[in-house]
């Protein structure tokens, strides 16, 4: 089994930041993606940003410019560093790994519980 911890949420005021990590650890051989998705109350869960193992990276409109993306594979852990927060970016951010629990097989998603992150104005 997988899990994947997030921290680093909590309320900040708008043009501030913060800075959230997620780690994952159980039963993993590798992990290829690690991202970020993020859902507002009433909304569809949305993408933030993703990096590859290699380090490409993916972001959504709304967070380029305002948002890196990192990650360190030896400790199996992605960070999101936001700033220039608005009271828009106001939901709960969930991280995801795509991870390979075996030399052989496939990969399958993973989810952390999330971690609110609210933006004031």
């Amino acid at each position: 089994q997988v899990q994947l911890v997030e921290s680093g949420g909590g309320l900040v005021q708008a043009g501030g930041s913060l800075r959230l990590s997620c780690v994952a650890s159980g039963s993993i051989f590798s992990i290829n993606v690690m991202g970020w998705y993020r859902q507002a109350p009433g909304k569809q869960r949305e993408l933030v940003a993703t990096i590859t193992s290699g380090g490409r990276t993916n972001f959504a409109d709304s967070g380029k410019g305002r948002f890196t993306i990192s990650r360190d594979n030896a400790k199996r852990t992605v960070f999101l560093q936001m700033n220039s927060l608005k009271p828009e970016d106001t939901a709960v951010y969930y991280c995801n790994a795509n991870v390979r629990p075996a030399i052989v097989g496939g990969s399958k998603d993973y989810w952390g519980q999330g971690t609110q992150v609210t933006v004031s104005s």
